[in-house]
């Protein structure tokens, strides 16, 4: 490690749950985060921050005047960009050591997998069931870890699945195909700042999967009241009929 990124990550290698181990784990990774909007704008900006190697950044849309309430990544001048380049700029400004890797597509099939392969970690900041669905399946295949996010409205949850431990629930054991579909922050709004809580959450908990930091929250169910400003904890099973996970 250079002496400028013992300097850039000083206040994290002091931390001994870190160290300088955690710091070249984390340098020496790499995360995959779908979705640019919401979700994965505070989360990529704190991987970046955080000194996670490269980024492999997927988005298949372009910036919009109604992305800026809360996709942080964004600025007013890169409407029009693909979302995917407008975070990159944003990034590489942040950090300039971090590699970023820019997706600019729908990951699917082949494609998904590929990139899931070559992760470390995967942050699912994506607002449809069927795209997460996809990510899970093939997060369980390649037995990478998922740190899945949601938030709408007032409401947030946060999950941490790990297929590296067979004995551990998947997205599918939580969800079925019969959930909403339609519940997107274009149709039910959403209030600002509670993306950049998730978000920050999925980027802690990719922080810690890869130094090694803490205990993650695989197994269990983060729900977050906004209005309320409440936490609760839910402990979560493996289904014995999950079509995904049980071999």
């Amino acid at each position: 490690m250079q002496d400028q990124q013992l300097l850039r990550y000083s206040r994290q290698i002091m931390l001994p749950e870190v160290d300088i181990a955690g710091q070249q784990a984390l340098l020496d990774a790499r995360v995959l985060i779908i979705g640019m909007g919401g979700l994965g704008s505070p989360a990529a900006l704190y991987c970046a921050a955080a000194g996670v190697g490269t980024l492999a950044i997927s988005d298949f849309d372009e910036v919009d005047l109604s992305n800026l309430q809360r996709q942080i990544v964004h600025r007013q001048s890169t409407i029009g960009q693909p979302k995917v380049e407008s975070a990159k700029t944003a990034l590489n400004e942040l950090n300039p050591e971090c590699q970023i890797v820019t997706l600019p597509e729908k990951l699917e099939g082949d494609a998904l997998q590929e990139q899931i392969r070559l992760a470390d970690v995967v942050l699912d900041c994506s607002d449809r069931f069927s795209t997460r669905f996809a990510i899970n399946a093939a997060c369980i295949a390649e037995k990478t870890p998922l740190v899945s996010g949601a938030a709408i409205q007032f409401g947030g949850q946060l999950a941490v699945f790990d297929p590296r431990q067979p004995e551990n629930p998947c997205y599918r054991c939580l969800y079925d195909d019969s959930d909403d579909e339609a519940m997107r922050c274009a149709e039910n709004g959403v209030i600002s700042p509670l993306v950049g809580v998730i978000g920050t959450m999925q980027a802690l908990e990719a922080v810690k999967l890869i130094s090694g930091a803490g205990k993650t929250a695989t197994g269990r169910l983060l729900i977050f009241d906004a209005l309320n400003t409440q936490w609760r904890s839910m402990n979560l099973s493996k289904d014995p009929a999950c079509p995904v996970c049980h071999f």
